[in-house]
């Protein structure tokens, strides 16, 4: 007798609460204040982007409050959340880690105190065995070369996030050029690894003192958020909103045929339910994202 085949997963996010409705008609200034509201996640990158797209005024301090907000989305996922998801402790910081950026680098990236900045130091790095090193290194163990992988799509801009076809809007877009990170995108595919070390170096990068961006003219603004690029347009007609539309990072990776659908399609049948979560962790939707399996299509018949 044949054996079932294993089949691997797909995800299946939750509808997307319809924002535009909520906020048409509504004075700009209570849309400003609304929207950071609506959502659990990256609420100063929303607060930045609807304000500047709205034409408002934006609050004393916004860049160093969202270079905070990002900070701190990445410390979680490579201290806490993925070290959970592989049953590892998490790795400790200095209490004051927010106001002391070397300590925290050193506890981060260990002796260099900082990530490697090419592909020999790059090897010595993985060996080591504090900081962040150990997870990544752990993910690498995890997934082969090419599991969990998507294909070469293309890179979102302040030009092109507003298309919502399948982009790859991830913090890895604004990495890839990184010598670190091409080699990983050829020797292991864009998956796991690739995303991963994306998100250590631009916390290194944060740390070092790099800002976020802002991109806008009238009507129009796109932010540098914890997962990519996050967009809005809108119209303004005598104090309100009359046009509203918002593009998240989500929305690309959960496009037909975009990074959720290829990295989920390409894990091992027999391993994808074990890898699945930590996969899906470091995808990083902003929105809930079931799993379920792919039904099997029924076999043919002579």
């Amino acid at each position: 007798m044949n054996r079932p085949l294993a089949y691997p997963l797909r995800g299946r996010p939750v509808p997307a609460l319809p924002v535009a409705q909520v906020v048409l008609g509504k004075p700009v200034e209570e849309v400003a204040a609304l929207l950071p509201r609506l959502f659990n996640l990256c609420r100063v990158a929303q607060g930045v982007a609807v304000r500047a797209a709205l034409g408002l005024e934006l609050a004393t301090g916004w860049q160093e409050a969202l270079r905070q907000e990002i900070l701190r989305e990445h410390v979680a996922k490579l201290c806490l959340k993925w070290p959970a998801l592989m049953s590892r402790p998490a790795v400790p910081l200095p209490r004051d880690w927010t106001h002391d950026a070397q300590a925290a680098r050193l506890a981060l990236f260990g002796a260099g105190a900082g990530m490697p900045h090419d592909v020999q130091g790059f090897a010595g790095f993985m060996e080591q065995n504090n900081g962040v090193a150990p997870v990544l290194r752990a993910i690498d163990q995890l997934f082969q070369p090419d599991e969990g992988c998507r294909a070469a799509l293309p890179f979102a801009s302040a030009r092109t996030v507003f298309d919502p076809t399948a982009q790859e809007n991830s913090v890895a877009t604004r990495r890839a050029g990184h010598p670190v990170l091409h080699h990983v995108a050829t020797t292991h595919g864009r998956g796991p690894l690739w995303s991963a070390l994306a998100v250590a170096y631009e916390l290194d990068a944060l740390l070092a003192g790099e800002a976020p961006r802002l991109w806008h003219a009238p009507g129009m603004a796109v932010v540098t958020a914890a997962r990519g690029l996050y967009g809005i347009r809108a119209e303004v007609e005598n104090g309100h909103v009359a046009t509203f539309r918002r593009l998240t990072p989500t929305d690309h990776l959960t496009a037909p045929g975009g990074a959720l659908e290829q990295s989920l399609a390409s894990l091992p049948a027999t391993r994808a339910r074990a890898l699945a979560p930590l996969l899906l962790s470091i995808l990083d939707p902003c929105y809930p994202v079931s799993l379920e399996p792919v039904q099997p299509r029924e076999p043919d018949h002579a």
